[in-house]
């Protein structure tokens, strides 16, 4: 008996051993990893990446089992993040909603979205329809709130059928004016004419919105779509002259009626229309559809200097510039890839000056390919730096408490875009503090 009681002791024993070999190291992986979430959580906080600049996964703590499968799928990495078991958001700025996070979820406590926008500034009141509070003008895109290329054609699809529906099979006696002729607008576009309405396209540039301000050859992920007037977009990831490519052949083949140099300056409610005015005059619609992005017209330093002709605010081919000296301004995604894309060409120097202390709103996979460019030599970065003045042959450049002078050739100027909220606030567009009626 005593033998089997050594036995029953010795197996439980062993038995506890093993559990203990294998729970311990793992909770003690487990709370490191947790205090080094709860850590990015708090530099988030502190720099403000932590606020979602448009959609972001909406997280329902009560079905949310801690499984951590939405911290790792996500293809801009660490949006998400485990605290205390649960998903929380920690780089709220980085979400473009890709939704792969809300479909990978096994529980569905996930939904992307805008959330309660009762107090954004920065986003319209829309009905289900994505119509403003002016009758028959409605709003698509990133104007509206939603990044990604795939919800901009989806709107721009939206909005045409439900155009189509509202006249009931009538013709209207003026062309539906669309504004912007990236993906939403070319979307509604070439809806409308596949519907048989009339429309007219309008830009204050060339066909293609936002990715014409692309560096050369940047890879854009694309979920599948449908585009009107191409057909199925399959391919997960597209370079920004494929993406052209495909809206030059849908201009072509459709010949849609589009006019560029049509920068939008005010629209006006007239009799049961609209008088839309643009620096290339005026236009009378009963229908208006704005598609206008976000970003606007490019934000400038207001330094001494910035009209000389060597400073840009896009760059449109870096292979061009070799054996420069070359300073790019700011701290978005379009800075730093313009500045590792310019560090690789044979002899730059490239300075990248930026006005905080890090880089907070960057996309993964961007942050890993500036920090192997400073590894490699490619690119100086100058944090809690601004620009005083830029000459001919040089710049000025305020860093810390010092002035550094520095030899210049180029200079790229990504400060971000005046985003067009006065002119909508101009029209009389209502936005989250507003009450849509």
């Amino acid at each position: 008996m005593d033998i089997l009681n050594n036995e029953s002791f010795l197996s439980w024993l062993l038995g506890a051993l093993l559990i203990f070999a294998f729970t311990i190291p793992y909770l003690i992986r487990w709370k490191r990893k947790q205090s080094q979430t709860v850590e990015k959580l708090d530099e988030a906080k502190r720099i403000g990446s932590n606020k979602a600049l448009m959609q972001h996964p909406i997280i329902d703590l009560s079905k949310c089992i801690g499984c951590g499968i939405c911290t790792k799928v996500c293809p801009e990495g660490e949006v998400l993040g485990l605290v205390g078991g649960k998903a929380v958001l920690i780089n709220g700025s980085k979400c473009v909603g890709h939704e792969v996070c809300m479909e990978s979820c096994p529980v569905g406590g996930i939904e992307v979205g805008l959330g309660d926008i009762s107090s954004r500034e920065d986003i319209p009141q829309l009905s289900p329809e994505l119509e403003s509070n002016f009758e028959n003008i409605y709003i698509i895109g990133e104007l509206g709130g939603l990044a990604l290329i795939r919800n901009a054609v989806n709107q721009g699809t939206r909005v045409a059928n439900s155009i189509h529906t509202k006249l009931n099979g009538s013709t209207p006696s003026k062309p539906i004016v669309v504004v912007g002729a990236g993906p939403a607008g070319l979307s509604c576009t070439m809806s409308l004419m596949e519907m048989g309405l009339p429309v007219m396209l309008i830009d204050q540039s060339e066909p293609g919105g936002t990715i014409l301000q692309y560096p050369r050859r940047k890879l854009v992920m694309v979920q599948p779509i449908d585009m009107p007037g191409y057909g199925e977009m399959s391919n997960s990831e597209y370079s920004k002259e494929e993406l052209l490519d495909i809206w030059d052949q849908i201009i072509d083949k459709h010949k849609p009626d589009f006019r560029s140099g049509h920068q939008l300056q005010s629209i006006e409610k007239v009799g049961d229309g609209y008088s839309i005015t643009t620096t290339a005059g005026e236009l009378i619609s009963d229908h208006v559809v704005l598609a206008l992005g976000r970003r606007g017209t490019a934000r400038k330093l207001e330094v001494p200097g910035e009209d000389l002709s060597k400073v840009a605010y896009k760059l449109m081919d870096a292979e061009t510039y070799q054996n420069k000296h070359i300073l790019v301004v700011g701290g978005g995604d379009s800075a730093v890839e313009a500045a590792v894309g310019l560090g690789q060409q044979r002899g730059n120097t490239v300075t990248l000056s930026y006005r905080k202390n890090g880089f907070a709103r960057i996309k993964s996979r961007n942050d890993e390919q500036v920090r192997r460019a400073v590894k490699n030599g490619w690119i100086n970065i100058l944090y809690e730096s601004t620009v005083d003045s830029i000459s001919d042959d040089h710049v000025i450049i305020n860093h810390l408490e010092d002035k550094k002078q520095v030899q210049n050739d180029y200079v790229f100027i990504f400060a971000g875009g005046i985003p067009p909220f006065k002119l909508m606030n101009s029209i009389g567009i209502q936005f989250g503090t507003s009450t849509l009626s």
